[in-house]
Formats: C-alpha cells, sequence, structure tokens
C-alpha cells in the first residue's frame, strides 16, 4: 500500500559507485510519495564516475522514478548538492518547473525552520584536505565491496547480516568522536541560522535526536544503512529504515537475480529523462 508524506529526504545514494543500493530505493519510492522530496546530495557519485564507476540502468531507473513523482503527484524536487555531487556547482543555483539545486535551503513547515545541508561544509577533510578524502573514498569503497562479499558468504550459510564498516566506525574512537563534534557543530550553526533544526546527511550515519535545544536529522545513506526521513502532515518526523537485517540477508543471497518488477515504467515521459541524462553527461565529463 502507498503511503503518502508531506516530505521526504533522502541522501547518499551514490548514483554510479557500486555499492548503491539503488534497487532498494527505486522500490521505497515507489511505495512512499510526498509533497516535496528532498534530495539531500551524493546522489549522484560524480567522484566514482570519474574514477572507475559505471552508469547502469538502475541508476537511470531512480531518475525515472523521481521524474515521475514530479509529473504524477506534482512533487516538488529540492536537490541540496554535496561533495560527490559538486560539479553541480557549475550550474548553482538552478530552478526548472518543480526542481530546484541549490548548496543549501531553508524549509518552513508548521511555523518551524529547518536548516536543510549535506554536512559536507562541516568537514575539514572534505573542504581543507579533498586529495585525503579522495583517498579515504578509494578505501571505503574497498570496504563496502569486502562487506558484500562478506555476506553473501554469511547469507549462504544462514549466518545474520554484519556490517564491517559500521562495526568498525563504533569501535574506533577517533570515528566517534569526529561523529559527535560533526553533529554539534551543525547543531550550533543552525541555531546560528535562527532555526529550529538542521537536516544533513554526509556521515553516512542515520539520527534523529536534539542537540543543544535543536533538532538533529540524519538521512543516513543508501549504501548501508537504507534509511530516509518522511514527515507527516502533523509535521511529525520519522527515521525510516527501509529493511530489517533478516531481508538484507535476502538481497544479498539475491543480488545478481533480475528484478522485473522495476521494469514497469512504460508511462514516462523519455523525453524529460534524455534531457537530464543528457544535462548530467555533459557536466560530469
Amino acid at each position: 500500500m502507498k503511503k503518502h508524506h508531506k516530505t521526504i529526504v533522502i541522501s547518499d545514494v551514490h548514483l554510479g559507485a557500486s555499492g548503491s543500493k539503488t534497487k532498494q530505493l527505486v522500490r521505497f519510492l515507489k511505495q512512499n510519495t510526498c509533497e516535496t522530496l528532498i534530495l539531500n546530495g551524493d546522489i549522484i557519485d560524480g567522484w566514482q564516475l570519474q574514477r572507475s564507476g559505471k552508469w547502469k540502468r538502475k541508476h537511470t531507473r531512480f531518475i525515472k522514478v523521481v521524474l515521475k513523482m514530479m509529473d504524477k503527484y506534482k512533487t516538488r524536487v529540492i536537490y541540496v548538492r554535496g561533495n560527490h555531487d559538486d560539479f553541480l556547482d557549475q550550474i548553482l543555483p538552478l530552478r526548472i518547473g518543480r526542481l530546484s539545486i541549490c548548496k543549501d535551503y531553508i524549509y518552513e513547515s508548521f511555523g518551524k525552520r529547518y536548516y536543510i545541508t549535506h554536512g559536507d561544509i562541516f568537514d575539514s577533510i572534505t573542504t581543507k584536505l579533498k586529495f585525503v578524502a579522495k583517498l579515504g573514498d578509494i578505501g571505503y569503497n574497498f570496504l563496502l565491496w569486502l562487506n558484500k562479499r562478506y555476506n553473501q558468504y554469511r547469507a549462504k550459510r544462514g549466518l545474520p547480516y554484519y556490517s564491517l564498516s559500521q562495526k568498525i566506525k563504533a569501535k574506533v574512537k577517533t570515528a566517534v568522536s569526529y561523529i559527535d563534534d560533526f553533529e554539534k557543530e551543525l547543531a550550533h550553526f543552525a541555531k546560528i541560522k535562527q532555526c529550529d533544526a538542521v537536516i544533513c546527511g554526509h556521515i553516512h550515519q542515520p539520527a534523529m535526536k536534539e542537540i543543544d535545544g535543536i533538532l538533529y536529522l540524519n538521512s543516513g545513506d543508501w549504501v548501508e544503512s537504507l534509511t530516509a526521513l518522511t514527515e507527516d502532515f502533523n509535521g511529525n518526523w520519522e527515521l525510516v529504515h527501509y529493511i530489517k537485517d533478516v531481508d538484507i540477508h535476502a538481497e544479498y543471497a539475491q543480488e545478481d537475480e533480475k528484478d522485473e518488477e522495476l521494469d514497469e515504467m512504460n508511462d514516462f515521459n523519455v523525453e524529460e529523462l534524455e534531457l537530464v541524462e543528457n544535462l548530467l553527461h555533459r557536466k560530469i565529463s
């Protein structure tokens, strides 16, 4: 059954990277529609596409679904650029119909102000030492590859899902300290902006909590966490986890199987898609 929301926030999809769980995200968006869709950075992974990534059919399907939401449900789409899709800086700010692309955004709802940013500007490694960030990205993608192979092995033996990178982040003190500082910095900046809350992504760590009187919302990612933020028509927010660990098992075990459900997109305006793909191709290359 479809569920209609006032707002949906997703981030860190990393289209073009092998670890992107695009099929799962497409399924999620086919079951969850909204008035406003906020794409909060790192939707397209320009770093991976420039290096060794590939644009696959499943990535195009995500673009199709978003454009279909705009056409069928009159959804307003706000795309906040992140560090992996920083090639968008060349065209910012941009507004075409119901699509807006920007560096950050103030979202107002039910008398509250939400400061929306991907969060990379609060990451000193990303902003000041980009080459180090890209080296770290290579290591992270290797860890995701290892995690996938490891859990395919575990799934075949009936063992529960085990996220290597999440466990490492939870155990390494510097990583825990970095996340804590990141959250506090964002909450502080939202207060300076005279906002009631901050909505971000970037660190692949979904969260919903209060920090010094500011509501901190992190939408997580669609590489490991598979999470999104949703707002209902009473102004209440929820952190939605797409699948439970037992279902992640099935996803790994059936990773290479053809998903016929995702081909049911025949009622889509192909000309609009080609326009978007041409724009992305020019900017990435």
